[in-house]
């Protein structure tokens, strides 16, 4: 039996390889769909809603703001971006 080819696993010893929980094309496409969904609210909000209610626009606004910092989380979350 030939022997085994060396690891190419840099870590220390004992610490247990963590999974990649996505890969960077779905990071990629989860980051297009938030900040697709974030334009779509914030146009909704101040072309449509306020209309019809002012605290929904601007519930719907707050919301949007909050998806941005959520998104580039989401987009940098890969292993290459470690350090």
């Amino acid at each position: 039996m030939p022997p085994s080819p060396p690891s190419r696993d840099d870590r220390p010893p004992g610490r247990a390889r963590q999974p990649h929980l996505f890969g960077l094309v779905s990071r990629e496409r989860a980051y297009l769909i938030l900040m697709g969904t974030c334009l779509v609210l914030i146009a909704l909000a101040w072309t449509l809603i306020w209309r019809y209610s002012t605290v929904a626009a601007v519930t719907m606004s707050a919301v949007a703001l909050c998806i941005p910092p959520l998104a580039v989380i989401i987009a940098n979350a890969g292993p290459k971006n470690r350090q």
